[in-house]
């Protein structure tokens, strides 16, 4: 059996399943029935999904395991949790000011408590 598919293949919209069949009593029924959400996932989505399940949400070992950076793997997860119809949070600050206040916490100007809040917002 292939799996289910969740887009269009030609125009990429999601795909609704109209007929289910039993094979074991032969019970078939028609209507218009929605996918769940992982169906609207690529196959390179589920297969993201499911390491990040087996490295159990640690994004650090889902890194270590496709050999990607740290930045690479969360965009691939927001990209997963975009495409799920959920809305990905934002962040409020940039790669450079975090940069910037980790340089400042390694030249000594300011102490890991400090930088710790800075990090946090």
């Amino acid at each position: 059996m292939q799996p289910v598919l969740g887009r269009c293949p030609v125009c990429g919209e999601d795909l609704i399943v109209t007929r289910l069949h039993c094979p074991a009593c032969d019970t078939s029924i028609e209507g218009r029935f929605a996918l769940e959400r992982f169906h609207r996932l690529t196959p390179e989505q589920m297969a993201f999904v499911e390491l990040f399940i087996r490295c159990e949400g640690k994004l650090n070992r889902v890194q270590d395991e496709l050999g990607l950076s740290y930045p690479t793997v969360r965009n691939r997860l927001n990209d997963v949790i975009r495409a799920l119809g959920y809305p990905v949070a934002q962040e409020t600050m940039s790669a450079e000011e975090r940069r910037s206040i980790l340089n400042d916490l390694a030249q000594g100007k300011i102490t890991a408590e400090e930088a710790v809040e800075l990090l946090k917002g």
